[in-house]
């Protein structure tokens, strides 16, 4: 496979241009030599596998890097190659997070940017719209936001830092295969979504500041909405949500929004908390809203607080 051909070097460059379907046949033409170069290095093992989906998200990202279409065979043999280098580094499966450069909106100087020139960004979100619920949200929380620590993680959905990484590694296996498979799909446009979503939010925060907060909630929040608040105290109803909102607001505290991050049935806020001057303690740094919706409204939601040391994306990987 390879040779570089006319019908090639256009498929190439169509999926530098930022066709999805170009893109996607590429990557799926050329999975079995990837999986050859993962088992001679690797031999036949899971990780093998492992190593051919990470190198798909890897090319995703990467497919502007290569610079001669004709050598697009070499390259994508390359990237199997250092991926199962670093698997034979760590046989205990350290996790390779090249799907963080692919759709991580808040590290780079503008991934949003990136993923519009590709044309994968509805692509991509459609992919994660298919995993499972538990593996949607770790990779939404890991990929998305600014929880970013495996800890933080595990704490903000209540499980162990081994149940976070063995959902995110079967989260990466999913979207590589889903992303194959859909490419020549038709995708909803996350864009409208999302803005709808940071008009939703913003139009509350504004509510809480003009002391309205209690009606934009009972908008969008059903009245008998499950709470889980930082440390994993429960509540039923929002109305002890509105007066700790109203309290802090009393105090001085008040919310920026910071990050959207829109899906079906998750929604994520993260807002910054801008502390008074006279009681720079008062609140954490920052707060992320998980909402989860039934039937277009608000049936659970997740309040964390992100700790004041948090500031190193990507801790603990």
């Amino acid at each position: 496979m390879g040779d570089g051909t006319p019908a090639e070097v256009d498929l190439v460059r169509e999926a530098q241009a930022g066709d999805v379907g170009s893109l996607g046949l590429l990557l799926a033409r050329y999975q079995a030599d990837m999986r050859a170069v993962a088992l001679g290095v690797l031999g036949r093992v899971p990780e093998a596998e492992d190593a051919v989906q990470e190198a798909v998200l890897v090319a995703l990202r990467r497919i502007g890097d290569v610079r001669d279409p004709r050598a697009v065979a070499p390259w994508l043999r390359a990237i199997v190659r250092n991926v199962c280098r670093m698997h034979l580094r760590s046989r205990k499966a350290v996790p390779v997070d090249d799907l963080e450069s692919l759709v991580l909106p808040r590290g780079e100087p503008d991934p949003g940017e990136l993923l519009d020139r590709y044309a994968t960004r509805d692509w991509v979100w459609s992919a994660i719209e298919g995993l499972s619920p538990n593996l949607r949200l770790v990779t939404m929380l890991r990929y998305f936001t600014d929880v970013t620590a495996y800890e933080h993680i595990a704490e903000l959905c209540a499980v162990p830092v081994g149940t976070v990484r063995s959902r995110l590694n079967q989260a990466r296996a999913k979207l590589s295969e889903a992303l194959l498979a859909t490419a020549s799909l038709a995708h909803d446009d996350v864009a409208v979504l999302t803005e709808a979503r940071r008009r939703d939010a913003e139009e509350t925060l504004r509510a809480a500041g003009r002391g309205s907060f209690a009606e934009a909630v009972a908008a969008h929040w059903s009245p008998e909405v499950e709470i889980t608040w930082p440390r994993g105290r429960r509540t039923k109803g929002f109305d002890y949500l509105v007066r700790a909102m109203n309290r802090d607001l009393d105090h001085g505290v008040r919310h920026r929004l910071a990050n959207v991050v829109a899906g079906r049935e998750v929604v994520i806020w993260e807002t910054d908390l801008i502390n008074p001057p006279d009681d720079p303690f008062h609140c954490p740094p920052a707060a992320v809203w998980v909402q989860f919706l039934e039937e277009g409204r608000v049936r659970r939601f997740r309040l964390f607080h992100l700790p004041r040391d948090a500031g190193v994306p990507g801790a603990s990987r």
